[in-house]
């Protein structure tokens, strides 16, 4: 089964068995919730949509976006990606992934975020059918 592998550099930490996720974070300076909708892909994760409430530091909303119930809605067109790198540190807070109509932070299934670990990669990847949402083989350190 397609789904979305959690990581970094090819290692996986968890399998998430899910075809399609929004990733969900709040912006560090501004508070303000970001989502973006994807679906996971054989040549990688293709974002579907993106939606912001507000606009702020290193927040421009694009020209084409429409305001529909409190948020502006809009799709950027990018290739598969194959990882998605994000940054995830204690201070910038974590990171949620919903599907199947809820949300859990990052740390279900990889624990709250250090320092020592400041970035991590989502891929598509074939998960094992055992896989569960918190399904983990993360490093963990003491």
């Amino acid at each position: 089964m397609l789904g979305l592998c959690l990581g970094l550099a090819g290692v996986v930490w968890a399998e998430v068995p899910t075809p399609t996720f929004t990733l969900a974070w709040k912006h560090t300076i501004e508070k303000i919730r970001w989502e973006e909708d994807y679906r996971v892909a054989p040549e990688g994760l293709l974002l579907q949509g993106a939606r912001v409430k507000g606009s702020g530091a290193g927040m421009e909303i694009p020209a084409d976006a429409e305001l529909r119930e409190g948020a502006w809605h809009y799709k950027r067109q990018l290739p598969p990606l194959q990882p998605l790198r994000v940054g995830r540190t204690p201070e910038a807070g974590d990171y949620q992934l919903c599907f199947d109509q809820r949300c859990h932070p990052m740390s279900e299934w990889l624990g709250p975020p250090k320092a020592s670990q400041p970035a991590l990669e989502l891929w598509s990847c074939t998960v094992s059918t055992a896989a569960s949402p918190t399904s983990s083989s993360y490093p963990v350190e003491d």
